[in-house]
């Protein structure tokens, strides 16, 4: 087989990653159950721009208060008390600059980066529930 064959040879995914990708053409779709739903926004938005994104993008286009109630039902204690302080870190950011809430959210974004495995696991255990 020539270089150009192994291209064009097709990569066969694998059953649990043809259904984690078809739970993430439904979150597009905005057809994922919640809390699920909340958690891939979470998700998404963290890993595009960090918390401080995340806030700004779900408040100016949803429920913020309700977002963050649904995610408390999901997270680890660990992860929903980093969302918590993220949030107060946020509050401040909105009225003034401050360099203390700007290292929060930091801090805060960097928590979640070392844990998103745990928000990985509980996405795939969702994802196996999906039918093909």
């Amino acid at each position: 087989m020539g270089l150009f064959d192994f291209f064009k040879k097709k990569v066969e995914l694998t059953e649990e990653q043809q259904k984690w990708n078809k739970m993430w053409e439904l979150w597009v779709e905005e057809k994922v159950d919640s809390p699920y739903l909340q958690l891939m926004t979470y998700q998404s938005e963290v890993n595009n721009g960090g918390h401080d994104q995340y806030f700004t993008n779900v408040d100016n286009t949803g429920n913020l208060q309700e977002e963050l109630s649904v995610l408390k039902t999901i997270l680890s204690k660990k992860l929903s008390d980093n969302l918590q302080k993220a949030y107060q870190a946020y509050s401040v950011l909105e009225k003034e600059d401050d360099k203390t809430a700007e290292e929060t959210i930091a801090h805060c974004d960097d928590v979640f980066y070392e844990s998103e495995e745990e928000i990985n696991r509980i996405l795939q255990a969702y994802a196996n529930k999906i039918k093909l």
